[in-house]
Order: structure tokens, then sequence, then C-alpha cells
């Protein structure tokens, strides 16, 4: 095999992400020491002791079998459509170059060439709880629009879990920001299965990818979300941090995004709230800066202003309901602003606090459900649905 072109090269990064996934320092080491992925695996069986040393338990690995497989396996993904990217070079995350425990390289999945992906936008990481609960929601979706309506457009990036992860992955979507999923399993597979039409609408979306640093066929191990959440946080210069507990996987990602030096934010929460006890523990400790109004995230995340002009929710409910008649317009208006002002309330709490009929409630909610203005929850807990950009203001 000629290890001197660009396709053996990566033929080689594959094959020391592989052996190294775990010790990625080490494989980088390798790297630096002899110039170049291909040039590792042109040393002596000598020279390799010599730097790994005669007992390591990777060494044996570093031999032409294990480039083979890497080759089948090379050329199956490109035939579906992926890239493999080795640090350091064009479509890799810039930032993530700087972090101690880079991976070699990533696999990515996109519409979009990978050094387009990675190389013209900021991006802004938004992590927290799989247990979401309304206020995570509304607020995450809150935060993106808020991003989405800023001078400078970042991309968002997050770990396609249910909860915090997949509402951001949404909602930059519905904002029209473009978004990576950074997945804990191989390129070939998605986890969880059930957001797979969202990956798909990912693959379609131009400027959206998705990547991992694992080898095709692994599993969704415990252990490998843990090292799939430094490249969350290493591959943007700021992390958000919108709902966690405190020894949550949201905040151990935030608190590798402080390690690594780069700015966190939190979403203060309740104080009796679990789901916010991480939130609150790394702004008390200055780890993080508290979140405030949805107006200065923006100039807060030094991404400029936003735009104003953004209508109020009244006025919207009754512009959209205008001519359904003054006495339904006047329901469906008040309904929408009580569900605002009472985020998860249930038809029954809104009847008791509007004086309504439950019929007539029920009704309401539904018109207001289909129409893209609230949500509910299998328990018929209400919400405002903030996927429409005009609701974020």
């Amino acid at each position: 095999m000629d290890r001197t072109n660009n396709y053996d090269q990566i033929v080689c990064g594959i094959t020391l992400n592989r052996v190294f996934g775990y010790q990625p320092s080490a494989a980088l080491s390798l790297i630096n020491h002899f110039g170049s992925p291909a040039a590792v695996f042109a040393q002596s069986p000598e020279a390799l002791n010599a730097v790994c040393g005669p007992f390591s338990k990777c060494r044996g690995q570093l031999n032409d079998a294990e480039l083979e497989i890497s080759q089948r396996e090379w050329e199956q993904l490109k035939g579906e459509g992926c890239r493999f990217v080795l640090a350091g070079e064009p479509g890799y995350p810039p930032l993530l170059n700087d972090c101690p425990d880079a991976p070699v390289g990533l696999y990515i999945k996109s519409a979009t060439p990978p050094e387009e992906v990675f190389g013209k936008r900021d991006s802004i990481s938004i992590v927290g709880t799989r247990d979401i609960s309304p206020y995570g929601k509304e607020w995450t979706e809150r935060i993106v629009g808020a991003i989405s309506r800023s001078i400078v457009k970042p991309m968002i990036i997050s770990g396609f879990a249910i909860g915090v992860d997949i509402t951001a992955h949404l909602a930059a979507l519905a904002f029209g920001l473009p978004t990576v999923a950074v997945i804990p399993v191989g390129i070939n597979d998605i986890y969880p299965r059930r957001h797979a039409a969202v990956a798909e609408k990912l693959l379609r979306t131009p400027g959206c990818a998705i990547i991992s640093d694992f080898p095709p066929g692994t599993g969704p191990v415990a252990f490998n979300f843990l090292r799939r959440n430094r490249i969350i946080a290493g591959s943007s210069r700021c992390t958000i941090l919108t709902e966690s507990k405190a020894q949550g996987g949201g905040t151990m990602t935030a608190r590798l995004a402080a390690s690594y030096g780069r700015e966190l934010f939190c979403l203060p929460g309740r104080i009796d709230d679990s789901r916010s006890s991480g939130c609150n523990r790394l702004i008390q400790e200055n780890l993080a800066e508290a979140l405030g109004s949805p107006d200065g995230i923006a100039a807060q995340l030094g991404l400029g202003n936003i735009r104003k002009g953004v209508k109020e929710l009244g006025e919207l409910l009754q512009a959209c309901y205008g001519n359904a008649g003054e006495e339904l317009c006047k329901r469906l208006t008040a309904i929408g602003l009580y569900i605002r002002g009472h985020r998860g309330c249930t038809p029954e709490e809104i009847c008791r606090g509007l004086g309504m009929q439950y019929g007539e409630v029920a009704a309401a909610i539904q018109l207001l459900e289909s129409d893209g203005f609230v949500y509910t929850d299998l328990l018929q807990r209400c919400c405002i649905d903030n996927k429409k950009a005009y609701l974020c203001g």
C-alpha cells in the first residue's frame, strides 16, 4: 500500500482512530512524532517499540491487517456519502484542535462539504437533561429563537439525545440555523432510533451535519456518551446549559467546556427543581454566567443585538383569528395568553382560571395546537410552541 497520498492518509487515520479510540492523545502524539498518520505505519517495529513501548496494548494493532479493515470500511462509507476528516485538516472543527483529548479524526455526514460546515460560522453548543421540563423546553426554544435573530447567526451543536438536545436541534431547524448532531454511536447508525426522521432532515439541510468519532458498528455503550460529550464541548467557543441535574450528563459537558477555557452560560432555575440544580450550582461556583432576558441573550453570547419588531403573542392571535368572529377571537387570545403565563397548565386549570366551560377550552386548545401556537404533552399540560420565530420575543 502506498501511504503517501491523501486516500491512504485517511485509511491510516481511520486505523489510528479505531486502535487508540479511548486514548486519542497517544495517537496524536504518534502522528506529531512521525509527521503523519501514514508515516506511523511506515516505521519499523523497532521504531514503533521505541515510541509506544514494547508492552503497549495498542502497539500490536499497528499493522497491515488493521489497515485492510479500515480500507474496506472506508470504501463502504464513501459510497454512503460519508467523509472522514483528520485533525488539523479543513473541515475538522477548528476549536476542537485545541483540546488535549481531541479525536484523531471525525466521520461526517452532510449535504454540505465539511470545510463549509465548520469553516464559515461561529458555533454554540446547547446541552441539558433528557428529563426536560416544560420550562426547559420553552426556554431552549426561546434561546435558539433569540440567537436566530442576532446579527451573527451561529451553528447549534448538540448531542441528539431526547430532551434538551433534540429540542435544540429542532428549534435550530425551525429558525433557519444550521445544526450539528454529535452521536454516541458509529456514523452508520442513529441513536436514539426515534430520531431517525430528524436525522434524515439534517442530512437534507445545507449546513447541517451528523458527526461521530466512533467506528461503524459501535453501539450506545454508557462510557461512549462521555467520550461524545468532549466533542460537543470542544467544538464551540461557548456552551449553554438549559437544564441538568447536579451530576447529569449536561452538567458534565458544561464542566468540560469550562475546563477547555470556553465560555459557559446557564439558564437559572427554581432552587427546589432537581433538573435545574446543575445550572444553579455552576452559576454559584462562578463557572457559568446566568442567561438573562431573550432580548439580551444575543449580546451576552457576543452575537450582536437581535432584530427588533417581533410581535407579541396577543397581537398574533388577534391577527390570526380576527376573521373568526369577535367572541372566538377573544377566547383564543385569552387562552393563549393564559398558557403563556401559566406554563404547563391543564385544560381544567384554564377553565378555573378563566371561568370558561371545559368544552370550549378543549376546542380552543385543539385549534391553537393545530395552528402551531401551543403544544400539549401526554398529561395534557399546555405550553406555548416557540418554534415559530415570532413567538420568541
